[in-house]
Order: C-alpha cells, then structure tokens, then sequence
C-alpha cells in the first residue's frame, strides 16, 4: 500500500523509518520530506501550513492512507479535509486538536473531567495578568495559549519578570504572532514525563513513556527549545503508574472528548510532572512527539501500520503494543544560535543520507537538505542521533562516540541526556 507521510522533520523520518519496515507498505510519500528522507521515500515540496495544498498533494497521490506528523496541518484541519475527501488518515480532527492547538480548551477541558493539572488562570488583556499575579506564588509559569513550536512556555521568577513575558506574548514580540490569551499557571516540581497512547475515539491503549531535554544547556540550564534530546527506559515509570495514567488521565481525555461530541482518534501524547501529589499534566499534544519518537520506534516491536490502522477503525482495545526491553536515547545535533537566529546552508560532514544505519546507531534528519549534491543544515534542530540498547548507558555511549564523526559549522548538542536516569 502507499502512505502519505506529512511533514519533514525527525519524527517524520522517524516514523517513515518505522514504515520501511512494514511488509504491508509498497510506497511511501513525504511531503515535503527532508535531505534524510529523500534517500528512503519519494519527497514532494508542499507548504504545510496550507490545507489546501496538503489536501490538494492527497487528492492527486491517492495514498491509501495518510500520517499528518507536525501539529500545525491538524490545527488547520487536515484530517477533516482529507475524510471529506475519502481518503484514511491518521490524526485527530480539527476539533479535537484543540487539545493542543488552545491550551485554554485544554485547562477548562481537564477542570470539566477532573483530570489533574496545576491550578491557573486564563488571562486575555495585561491588567487581567497583574491582578490574577497576585494569587501566584513565584516562581510562575507564563504559557501562550497558541501553538509555539515548544517555545510558549516561560519560567518567571518574579511578577516583573511574569508581567514583561505576557506584554511580549500579547504583542508578538516574544513569539512572533501576537496572543489572545495567556495563562498564568502554578509551577509545579519533579520528573517530567511525556506518556503516550493510540486512542480510536473509545479507548486510550498505553504505549510509551519518555523523557524529553527542553533547555537548550546541559544541566537543564538556557531557553526552552523544541528538544535536544529524549529517551525511554523501561523503569521511567512503574507498570502501576502506567496503568494510573491511562485509567486517570489519557482514558479519562478520551471518554471526555466523546462526551462532547468530538472523539479523539490519534496519538494523545501527555506531558507529565510527577510531583509530590501525584501527576499532573502540564498539556497534551495530538500527535507523535519530537525528539521522543526518535527514540520511542526503536524499541517498539509492532508493525507500526498496525498502531495506524488500529486508531482508525476503532480496534485499539484488541491490539496488543510490545516494546523491546531496556532503553534507547536520541541526541538532537543544532545548529549554532539556536532556538534564537541560526544559520543555514552548513555543510553536514560524517552523514551518509543513504546509510541511516552504522553500528546499531541511526540518524534521523530533522532539518537537512541536499544543495548542489552536498548534505547541508536547514533548521535549528538538525539530525537526531538515536540508539538502542540493553541499558540506557550503554545507549547513550554508542550515541555520543557516533556524535565524534559529526560535524558543521556551529552545532551544538547536550553531553548530558538522560542524566537524572544515570544518576546512581
């Protein structure tokens, strides 16, 4: 069969990596795909911030299923277009993507279905702020209400602080479009988990559980980024919290959706902080997360097309999900600058797109492109460097000596993933 696959990043080649190894798959089709991608699929250029083109490149590819990977294309509506047209796609409607397209949809949804979350308050002009500020104790979190590309999220120590960060948000200062609504949240302490399940619009089947590096420095130190780094072990949470999670929170999204007339079908990927009293999400999003999948389909041991097909056609009760034991990592190679201003057009040494695959280590491609034959850089978050192994350091070593033989001008990267992990 041929598969659609949209978007062109990590995750993206990521999941198409997955595919490959799918019996049931003939044909993959990225769109637009990236440098990496390029050598395992055929890549069309598209804007995937137009629904029309998307759904126009389906309708003339006639994919006998579709994969929308990034969350803009399913704000926009892309799996709604793509029904109306007949065609199978996997990912949530355009209304039930609210769960990550309005995080003020997502806090009043979860305080609806007492789903557990930090107390907050949802602000829409700056006097709102100063005078909701006052319930807060500092240090408080300032969330844009809109997609952000894992930059919406500020930590503010003081009210000052909490105050200059909701005037940028407003004006679009801070993220480049202007806000409608801020929400000032409760800062909560402990691990953070990303957990994710299929959902088939009844149920909500666990898969995985990771951890992401958002700051760009080691220590967990410097702004927020999309992600430097991810990975997954089998003891990050027990198979009695797993179990918790998915009763009390991701079934407990799922039947909510239902209820009110908008089913999930999709990935619901929960954002965790394990604190004291318990967990409590820090927000959903509705799709494969970015660097965790890089990490996630190395050790998952189902043909991936199940998982697809079983969200869509409403059997993910009956479908069983195993993952190899012990741990796998992926480490995000930067470019300089990053997540500020960056450069593109660097010159990528060390990476074969043709090879993927050296010594158990593969590398994904998050924002590569071929120019004038050469591999070059062309987004902030460049490669995803992944392994797996029977334990997570033994993970991470195959990983960084692979990092030795990488090079381009300005990149960066975290020598410290998985460090609360290793911690003895």
């Amino acid at each position: 069969m041929k598969v659609l696959v949209i978007g062109g990043g990590g995750r993206e080649h990521a999941l198409i990596w997955a595919l490959r190894q799918s019996p049931q798959v003939t044909e993959i089709v990225a769109a637009p795909g990236n440098g990496g991608i390029a050598a395992i699929a055929r890549c069309i250029p598209v804007d995937t911030n137009s629904l029309p083109a998307m759904a126009n490149l389906a309708a003339i590819e006639q994919p006998a299923l579709t994969i929308v990977g990034p969350e803009v294309p399913l704000a926009l509506g892309l799996v709604d277009e793509l029904q109306r047209l007949n065609l199978r796609a996997f990912g949530p409607t355009q209304a039930a993507a609210q769960l990550e397209s309005s995080k003020a949809f997502a806090k009043d949804f979860m305080l609806r279905h007492d789903i557990p979350t930090a107390a907050y308050a949802m602000c829409t002009t700056l006097d709102e702020v100063r005078e909701e500020l006052q319930r807060f104790t500092m240090p408080v979190v300032v969330k844009a209400s809109g997609l952000a590309a894992g930059k919406g999220v500020v930590i503010c120590n003081t009210r000052l602080d909490a105050e200059r960060t909701a005037a940028e948000m407003f004006s679009g200062v801070l993220l480049g479009t202007e806000e409608s609504i801020v929400i000032l949240e409760e800062f909560l302490t402990g691990e953070e988990v990303s957990f994710f399940a299929l959902c088939d619009g009844k149920r909500a089947v666990p898969i995985a559980a990771a951890q992401d590096h958002k700051r760009v420095g080691e220590g967990d130190t410097g702004p927020n980024t999309g992600g430097m780094g991810a990975y997954s072990t089998d003891g990050l949470v027990t198979p009695a919290m797993r179990q918790w999670i998915t009763a009390n929170i991701a079934q407990k999204t799922v039947d909510g959706m239902a209820s009110e007339g908008n089913p999930f079908q999709g990935i619901l990927f929960i954002g965790l902080m394990m604190t004291p009293r318990g967990p409590r999400v820090l927000e959903f999003n509705t799709r494969w997360g970015d660097p965790e999948t890089e990490a996630i389909v190395l050790r998952l041991e189902n043909d991936i097309l199940d998982l697809f097909n079983a969200a869509i056609d409403g059997t993910a009760a009956s479908l069983a999900i195993h993952l190899k034991p012990g741990a796998s990592a992926t480490v995000i190679a930067a470019s300089g600058g990053y997540p500020g201003k960056y450069a593109s057009g660097k010159v990528i040494s060390g990476v074969d797109p043709a090879q993927p695959e050296q010594d158990g280590v593969l590398i994904f491609h998050a924002g590569t492109a071929i120019k004038d034959g050469q591999l070059v850089t062309a987004g902030g978050r460049v490669l995803a460097v992944s392994a797996a192994a029977p334990d997570l350091q033994e993970a991470l070593n195959k990983i960084y000596e692979r990092m030795k033989t990488i090079s381009f001008e300005g990149m960066q990267y975290r020598r410290d993933i998985g460090h609360r992990a290793l911690i003895t």
